[in-house]
């Protein structure tokens, strides 16, 4: 299962696989470098579901050290939301508005993000809530064991980049 997950992972991103470091993965969760970017970043797929998706769903937390980014939330959705709606994220008894569109989400400013990482923390999983662009409810929910670990890890991996 993890190694499907690494393998997964890597094909779920846009760069080639050879600019990438794995540092690592925890449970759900891996870590990755990117040197030649610089950045790093923490990331999982979302549970598997039955229900329609029309992406892969996935939750990631990024470091771009050089842009004095640390921590920033990012989801891809299992299908574009509906635009002018809500996108909330659950998480054990919070619920926190996210911002996006398309298929994308994130926390609005840098307050949410730390809110979601704290909650991410010491919660067992997390729930993006949405509407499609037909309207639909949709759900995408994130397993958060290892979470904190590829997060420390990724926030490692770009502590020495400048």
């Amino acid at each position: 299962m993890r190694r499907l997950l690494f393998l997964l992972t890597i094909l779920l991103l846009a760069v080639p696989a050879l600019a990438r470091d794995g540092l690592g993965t925890f449970a759900q969760w891996a870590a990755f470098r990117d040197s030649e970017t610089p950045r790093c970043y923490a990331i999982a797929m979302a549970v598997p579901s039955t229900m329609q998706r029309d992406f892969q769903p996935f939750a990631s937390v990024g470091w771009w050290p050089r842009n004095e980014v640390r921590g920033q939330i990012h989801f891809r959705l299992s299908r574009k939301v509906q635009p002018n709606t809500p996108i909330s994220l659950s998480i054990g008894r919070q619920r926190i508005p996210l911002v996006g569109g398309g298929s994308d989400a994130w926390a609005p400013d840098k307050r949410g993000d730390a809110a979601i990482i704290a909650a991410m923390r010491s919660a067992g999983q997390m729930t993006v809530n949405a509407r499609d662009a037909s309207g639909r409810s949709f759900a995408n929910t994130y397993d958060l064991q290892g979470a904190a670990t590829a997060m420390d890890a990724a926030a490692v991996g770009c502590a020495q980049i400048r």
